[in-house]
């Protein structure tokens, strides 16, 4: 073998080395086709790099479907609406009972503004760490986004806990107008509470209480979201007119769905919950059992 021979076969075998390593090194986040979608969802490869993906099935969830919580659809309505016309909004944090209609209020929002350029990016908890790279793709975009963690709670340690809460601060990547940060969470605060953190607290002379470097560090997430939406269980009263609003949806007649209540308050019961979320699957039950006879 001649020496040319010997070092073309040496760059060859350089070059295939080197084409293997940048397929696991980390790579920076492409922007993807913004006309394949309304949503996206950034997810992690196996190899590591992050994509943004378009969501190609959107529930078709509008305003009007979300009974009984007006206070809470009349704030997030006013911040969304006040965010896709240009002028100043808050990030926000929607908190209280499960299934109470905090993610459905989200993605009713999208479905009603999106013809006015609002898009939406869900963005799971563990990808948390990753918000600047996300932020700098959409940075120049016409459109705006929303941002979107459901279910968000952090225990102690997390990485994504830091990532957002510099985001929320105002930090220079999140300075962009056209981002909002939407959460969704069962906690207020975000991270578990102990009885053992009301040991922080101090007394002063004067009889105030004050809260230790704990609590304060446990409630500082949450005040950095500049709004608070908070959701409270419903009445039976209340419940019973969901399961009506959702069995008319569902083509179900007005004096067959009054027949429904006995069996839709059992269905709570069973439940251990008169929510929203369980309204519709009662409701859900109901018609296809009545479409099966």
């Amino acid at each position: 073998m001649s020496l040319n021979e010997h070092l073309e076969r040496m760059l060859l075998r350089a070059e295939t080395l080197m084409a293997r390593i940048e397929t696991v090194l980390p790579q920076a986040l492409h922007a993807p086709d913004w006309r394949a979608g309304i949503a996206f969802r950034y997810r992690k490869r196996s190899n590591g790099h992050g994509v943004l993906e378009p969501v190609k099935h959107i529930a078709a969830m509008t305003l009007d479907d979300l009974k009984e919580i007006d206070p809470q659809k009349e704030k997030i309505q006013r911040n969304t609406l006040q965010f896709v016309q240009g002028l100043p909004a808050n990030n926000v944090l929607l908190t209280g009972a499960r299934g109470t209609g905090k993610s459905s209020l989200i993605k009713a929002c999208l479905n009603t503004y999106a013809p006015l350029g609002l898009r939406l990016i869900e963005v799971d908890k563990p990808d948390m760490v990753d918000l600047p790279d996300i932020i700098d793709v959409v940075a120049t975009r016409p459109e705006k986004f929303i941002i979107f963690c459901d279910d968000l709670s952090f225990e102690e340690g997390e990485p994504g806990y830091k990532a957002l809460k510099s985001i929320l601060d105002g930090t220079v990547a999140a300075a962009t107008p056209n981002v909002l940060i939407y959460a969704t969470s069962n906690r207020r605060h975000l991270l578990p509470e102990y009885m053992k953190d009301n040991l922080s607290y101090k007394h002063t002379d004067d009889g105030e209480v004050h809260p230790g470097e704990v609590i304060e560090e446990k409630i500082s997430l949450s005040e950095r979201f500049g709004l608070w939406i908070s959701f409270y269980p419903f009445s039976q009263d209340a419940y019973l007119l969901i399961v009506d609003q959702w069995l008319s949806s569902l083509g179900v007649p007005p004096n067959e769905a009054a027949s429904a209540h006995p069996e839709a308050l059992v269905w709570a019961l069973e439940r251990g919950s008169r929510s929203g979320r369980v309204a519709f699957q009662f409701a859900r039950d109901f018609a296809g059992r009545r479409g099966a006879h």
